[in-house]
């Protein structure tokens, strides 16, 4: 049993790797390439392309592959897509998301679950939603959860357990890394050394590059980040946290019409169905600010 384990991790291992890092169209080149070597490979190989196509924002394609007739395992992803995609829908997902992820009871269902609620801002409910789960995976979920909290100490214990469990993973080092930038100051250094590491191994994906420029922008080095966020452009045009880092680095740089000019992209490209946090929180500072002013205006008139 070690051994099929061991050589499906092999098996697999591009597939997942790409994931980690972000490169979902590799991950779904690597995925469609791969003849599994067993109905378990396939399975998972499978959980992989869909959770790459829901990366992409591609949710048809999962509605309309994933069926009543899919494997129980898969249909977790099938709930995802449609909470993303229908915002009209998301109520009743939450209001049943226990009793459908409960019919699956497997590691993706537990992510979707956590997923879902971490959206929602119900960060506690993600987190249930993990607490049986010992993976790797769900262990990094976990310490991202605790960081969108600003619990870098629970990020921190976390982060060692990883450690302990497998060192060397690509979600540790990732791991490693988002908790550096977290901490700030001499770390955003070893952050930055991990993303290169990784680009060095594995390539460039937008992901690696964010990172490396949230580095370089917290060590006030604008100048080396401008490049990696225009690669980052290159490769993703819409991709939110690009748009977001390249308005946090045209303001520094004072091109301030660059920046309008981003957060216009930004707003435009996070339709209400897949609203970023960062539109969210701007467009409910700019009605506040507006009902203030008139507020304002009134009582001076």
């Amino acid at each position: 049993m070690t051994t099929s384990r061991q050589s499906g991790s092999v098996e697999l291992f591009d597939i997942k790797n790409s994931f980690y890092i972000g490169s979902y169209q590799q991950c779904i080149n690597e995925a469609q390439k791969l003849k599994p070597s067993s109905p378990d490979q396939q399975l998972e190989r499978d959980l992989f392309l869909y959770r790459a196509y829901i990366a992409q924002k591609k949710y048809r394609i999962v509605l309309d592959e994933i069926n009543s007739s899919s494997p129980a395992e898969l249909q977790p992803l099938r709930v995802l897509a449609d909470f993303m995609a229908n915002p009209s829908n998301r109520d009743r997902i939450l209001a049943t998301l226990d009793e459908q992820i409960e019919k699956s009871a497997s590691s993706c269902a537990s992510q979707v679950a956590a997923i879902i609620n971490s959206y929602e801002k119900n960060y506690e409910a993600a987190l249930r939603a993990l607490h049986q789960d010992d993976s790797l995976e769900s262990m990094a979920t976990n310490l991202v959860i605790y960081l969108q909290m600003d619990r870098i100490d629970l990020a921190r214990k976390e982060l060692k357990s990883m450690q302990e469990k497998d060192e060397d993973a690509t979600l540790t080092q990732l791991s490693q890394a988002w908790v550096n930038i977290a901490v700030g100051g001499d770390r955003l250094q070893d952050a930055f050394y991990i993303f290169q590491e990784m680009i060095d191994k594995y390539g460039a994906s937008v992901i690696l590059l964010n990172g490396q420029a949230t580095c370089n922008i917290g060590m006030g080095r604008f100048d080396d980040a401008e490049p990696l966020l225009q690669e980052a452009m290159d490769r993703d045009s819409n991709h939110p946290d690009t748009l977001i880092n390249q308005i946090v680095l045209c303001e520094q740089l004072g091109k301030h019409q660059e920046a309008n000019r981003m957060l216009s992209q930004l707003k435009e490209s996070s339709n209400q169905s897949d609203q970023h946090q960062y539109v969210k929180d701007y467009i409910n500072k700019e009605q506040e600010f507006a009902r203030l002013a008139k507020q304002y205006a009134s009582a001076t008139a």
